[in-house]
């Protein structure tokens, strides 16, 4: 395949994962293009992640006739009732950084014991065409909410998830490609890189 996606995401850092994911599995076979300046935010009006992720690539494809690439991500606490969800960047409030969202979600887990602080990270990214052509996937990864932030790297709530396939290592403590060949983008990426290669050959 040979075509040109642009990325719905404001967020450096999830833009700075997605292009090193898809790479990995398309080399040459796809070019990103950033979101550009002149495109306003894209209201996340949706009660889910697939409407969230499909809102945000269709406004790009409109605004800029090109196929675009949109995702949205959830933090699902099984103490919380699957809380924040679709709330995830925002669980502080409007405006809320990485570093208010995760003190907010421990602060909620207080006294919560081990056992019941269990939670996945679900991403679904989708792939919008300006003549209506969509393509929507979802990756997921089982993990428990720590204490307390854990290790330097990653962004979001990654220093406070604890993945039970990297023996309770968080996303913070280990390196990109660890956290991308587990990771919940990761696996909602790759699955959206092999749809995109056989929806190329139709």
């Amino acid at each position: 395949m040979n075509e040109r996606f642009v990325l719905a995401t404001a967020n450096p850092d999830k833009a700075a994962e997605i292009v090193g994911i898809l790479g990995s599995v398309l080399g040459d076979g796809v070019e990103l293009l950033g979101r550009p300046t002149d495109v306003p935010d894209v209201e996340e009006t949706g009660s889910t992640l697939e409407e969230n992720a499909r809102l945000k690539a269709q406004a790009l494809a409109e605004a800029t006739g090109l196929p675009a690439l949109g995702d949205d991500t959830g933090l699902e606490v099984d103490a919380l009732d699957g809380a924040p969800g679709v709330y995830s960047s925002r669980f502080a409030g409007p405006g809320a950084s990485y570093a208010d969202n995760v003190a907010h979600l421990l602060e909620a887990l207080e006294g919560v014991g081990a056992e019941a602080r269990t939670a996945r990270f679900v991403t679904v990214a989708a792939a919008v065409w300006p003549d209506g052509r969509e393509i929507l996937v979802r990756g997921a990864v089982e993990g428990t909410i720590t204490t307390s932030p854990r290790g330097d790297g990653g962004f979001g709530y990654d220093p406070v998830f604890a993945v039970r396939e990297l023996g309770g290592a968080t996303f913070a403590e280990v390196g990109a490609e660890q956290k991308h060949a587990v990771s919940h983008r990761g696996r909602a990426f790759r699955a959206l890189a092999e749809a995109l290669v056989v929806e190329a050959g139709r």
